[in-house]
């Protein structure tokens, strides 16, 4: 399996480069998925989505692909902990 992308959700640098798969950059993680709330505030869209978009390279990364960090450590311990740990 290859390295998950490493998204620091607490650095302003990460938070320009990953956004919603509109294009917006007021998405938080949630229980596996993600929210956005620019999505979220129309009524076209649905604020759930399950993919970022790398501005850098044009990737879309789902979730499972990608290992959010906050200050404190792994955002989610199951799903961002340490590669290989149990």
């Amino acid at each position: 399996m290859p390295p998950k992308e490493v998204v620091r959700i607490e650095d302003r640098q990460d938070r320009w480069r990953y956004v919603c798969p509109r294009g917006h950059r007021s998405w938080e993680p949630t229980n596996h998925h993600f929210w956005c709330k620019q999505c979220a505030s129309g009524d076209e869209f649905d604020g759930v989505f399950h993919t970022l978009r790398d501005q850098k390279t044009g990737a879309e990364l789902a979730r499972d692909q990608i290992r959010l960090l906050t200050d404190a450590g792994p955002y989610d311990r199951k799903l961002d902990g340490e590669e290989g740990s149990a």
